[in-house]
């Protein structure tokens, strides 16, 4: 289909609520003009104006499978074809709906029951924590509802959802978070370690702090605690050395919920199928969606344990109906695209791929930027990466803020036909590539991504910066 690329961009900048956009400068234009992508193959997107770009970021963390995948789109055709919408109300549901549902249940972690849908990980993670809440009504503890997040973790930016995200900028003006929602803190050893502090011992000492904070709150007050096995948006960060060790024991000493966030790590990303059996973590409740459709199609899960699952049916006779839903709850779309998709991920492999293509990205990522002296860190797990960039290694000295080191090797990758995202909390360059990506794409994604930095590199020398 030919557009009118001028006509596009005028509807757009007149129309459209853009999220994460200075709204004034791009209204104003100093933002230029939208980049409009018309279509998708592989790891690469085109825009309207003909333009290739490897895609380093899977859209945000979620086309795991890569763009143009038929197979999937043809799925959501005869689904839609066949019937293109009913609700799972009342005990209604759709073959494609009830056989993923089962699949879930059986390839997720831990001891799991039941599978929740929604559209978003939002809005799927304040399911949870009504979930939480309920839970804890039912089995005769209503006042055992706050939920403990951390600070830098992403859980989504819905009230309930955006109070647990762990970053100031979804709060400011926006009034959150909520009271019922405290924060502790960030497991990112390069940061937040004393000097000469081991991994192990810095993650005793995170699992001592929530101790000490569950204590504080009371442990009668406190339901749950949400966690992503590898932080995602708070600068793609795995745990330190024996972080989940430490902390599962605190849970369960003062009978917390865990919710395992998952919407990143779900499907394959870290190179085991979920993020939780790659950290040994034993969830209570799991959130997914991104991965489970590859974004062909909105659909979110909440997958409740058994533990959770039985006080929810043993209360029924009591307080009637689970008094919880939206229209779209197990859209027979969703659920369509979402087997198309797992089947896909199954026969492929892409956990094994993105654990032995993971293993070489990371080795190429160390091997290239490790020793570069605006480097701090390089870390990563599987097909998820991330450089952090600071003014001086040896005291670990951030750059100037004003400086937007982070953003300006961000742009100039993408000048050079790379989308890898800067992160927020410091000047960081974050990669998730599709889970199909190869080898050889991997060292097209290093190569444009060293250029970019050495060529900021060079400016800040230029601008007179001392590195």
């Amino acid at each position: 289909m030919t557009i009118n690329i001028k006509d596009i961009a005028e509807k757009d900048r007149n129309s459209v609520l853009h999220p994460f956009t200075q709204l004034q400068d791009f209204a104003s234009g100093k933002l230029g003009e939208p980049t409009i992508v018309e279509t998708g193959k592989g790891i690469h997107i085109q825009d309207a104006y003909g333009n290739q770009l490897i895609d380093g970021f899977a859209g945000l963390y979620c086309v795991n499978v890569g763009y143009g995948r038929t197979e999937v789109a043809e799925a959501i055709s005869r689904q839609a074809y066949r019937l293109a919408y009913y609700h799972s109300y009342a005990a209604h549901t759709t073959d494609e709906l009830a056989i993923l549902s089962d699949r879930l249940v059986k390839m997720a972690p831990g001891k799991m029951s039941k599978v929740f849908y929604g559209m978003s990980g939002s809005d799927a993670n304040e399911t949870q924590a009504k979930l939480v809440w309920y839970y804890n009504n039912l089995r005769g503890k209503p006042t055992k509802k706050k939920i403990i997040s951390r600070e830098r973790g992403y859980h989504g930016c819905s009230v309930v959802s955006g109070s647990m995200t762990g970053m100031s900028f979804y709060h400011d003006h926006m009034d959150l978070p909520l009271p019922q929602i405290t924060h502790t803190g960030v497991p990112h050893h390069y940061w937040g370690a004393h000097p000469r502090e081991t991994e192990r011992e810095f993650s005793a000492r995170r699992a001592v702090e929530l101790d000490q904070l569950i204590e504080q709150l009371g442990p009668d007050n406190v339901g749950g605690f949400i966690a992503e096995p590898v932080l995602g948006t708070g600068g793609i960060t795995p745990p330190p050395e024996g972080y989940w060790e430490a902390i599962q024991p605190v849970l369960k000493k003062h009978d917390v919920l865990l919710i395992a966030d998952e919407v990143i790590t779900g499907f394959g990303r870290t190179g085991s199928v979920f993020g939780s059996q790659h950290y040994g973590i034993e969830p209570d409740l799991i959130t997914v969606a991104k991965g489970l459709t590859s974004a062909y199609f909105p659909l979110s899960a909440a997958i409740v344990g058994e533990k959770v699952y039985q006080v929810l049916e043993d209360g029924a006779d009591r307080v009637g109906a689970f008094s919880h839903g939206y229209t779209y709850s197990g859209h027979p779309i969703g659920a369509a695209a979402a087997n198309a998709v797992l089947d896909i991920v199954e026969k492929e492999d892409l956990p094994g791929n993105a654990r032995d293509v993971g293993a070489y990205f990371q080795a190429q990522l160390k091997e290239k930027f490790a020793q570069l002296p605006i480097v701090g860190e390089v870390r990563g797990v599987g097909l998820m990466g991330a450089i952090e960039f600071v003014g001086d290694r040896e005291s670990k000295t951030r750059f100037d803020p004003s400086l937007k080191v982070g953003a300006r090797v961000s742009k100039t990758a993408r000048d050079g036909g790379l989308i890898a995202r800067a992160m927020p909390h410091g000047d960081i360059l974050g990669f998730a590539p599709p889970l199909v990506t190869t080898k050889e794409e991997i060292d097209e994604i290093v190569l444009i991504a060293e250029k970019a930095v050495r060529s900021v590199m060079d400016d800040l020398v230029r601008d007179g910066q001392k590195l």
